[in-house]
């Protein structure tokens, strides 16, 4: 006979702070007690029983085993727009490096509950690198206005977003969240409150998981620009440099590079 008990099929929560490290230690105890303010205000208007939820806290984070009969549709697209809106009545009028902005990451499946160091379990490692995951980092530097950013895992998006739509399905990017030092690559579905996150064209380095030139700066290169569709009926030149005026007729487009650098004469110019 084994000598554990039987696991539980749980839904969990997993929750990361951005720019924790580069906090000096009063920003630092000001943010987790944000952080404990904030998660505490959503699931009391979502109607999660937080003191029922097994947490294990990490300072700049935490790992959350919710209860039996959990809802998945409220812990899926209800609690994250409830965290954005209140993150943002919490930063509003704080310096840059006071602001609390938070990834979260939701996904089920069989957890130990009687761990003698925590919760064993790969769904309980699945959710922790996917709120890690440098996909869903880059989100949330490509939406500065945002104050929260969620991943949800492919079962989560099949299961409870793509069938009742309590969030748009469509704003969600589909992405392969990876870490390959770890190991780790998984499906994973990502939504920005008040974004679409899918209608954006991630560059190939973000599709790679890399951040855009500076990982931990926060800061982002905005080519991430919708790429025109080439006209119907024209031709279109790679690889041409061309010097003084020159003119392409008939509706023609150029690119001076490659096919994601197309120019359109229909297309304002930034």
């Amino acid at each position: 006979m084994a000598d554990f008990a039987d696991p539980h099929r749980r839904v969990l929560v997993a929750v990361d702070m951005e720019s924790y490290s580069v906090r000096d230690n009063v920003l630092q105890y000001r943010a987790q007690q944000a952080l404990q303010k904030i998660m505490q205000s959503a699931c009391d208007e979502a109607g999660l029983d937080r003191a029922k939820w097994r947490v294990q806290q990490g300072g700049d984070g935490q790992l959350a085993i919710l209860p039996a009969g959990t809802s998945e549709r409220v812990v899926a697209t209800r609690l994250t727009p409830l965290i954005d809106r209140l993150l943002r009545e919490h930063n509003r009028g704080l310096a840059p490096e006071a602001r609390v902005r938070l990834r979260l990451a939701v996904h089920e499946g069989p957890v130990h509950l009687d761990g003698a160091n925590g919760y064993p379990g790969d769904a309980v490692v699945d959710v922790c690198r996917l709120v890690d995951s440098p996909q869903l980092k880059n989100a949330l530097r490509r939406f500065p206005g945002a104050e929260a950013a969620l991943i949800v895992s492919d079962r989560i998006y099949q299961d409870v977003v793509r069938h009742y739509q309590d969030l748009r399905p469509e704003h969600f990017l589909r992405v392969m969240a990876s870490l390959p030092d770890k190991k780790f690559e998984a499906p994973a579905w990502i939504y920005v409150p008040g974004e679409n996150a899918a209608g954006r064209r991630p560059m190939d380095h973000e599709r790679l998981g890399q951040a855009e030139d500076h990982p931990d700066d926060g800061t982002v290169n905005r080519r991430d620009r919708p790429v025109p569709g080439t006209a119907g009926g024209g031709q279109v030149f790679h690889n041409i440099t061309s010097h003084g005026p020159t003119a392409y007729g008939n509706g023609n487009i150029v690119s001076t590079n490659s096919p994601q650098d197309i120019v359109d004469p229909r297309w304002p110019r930034r």
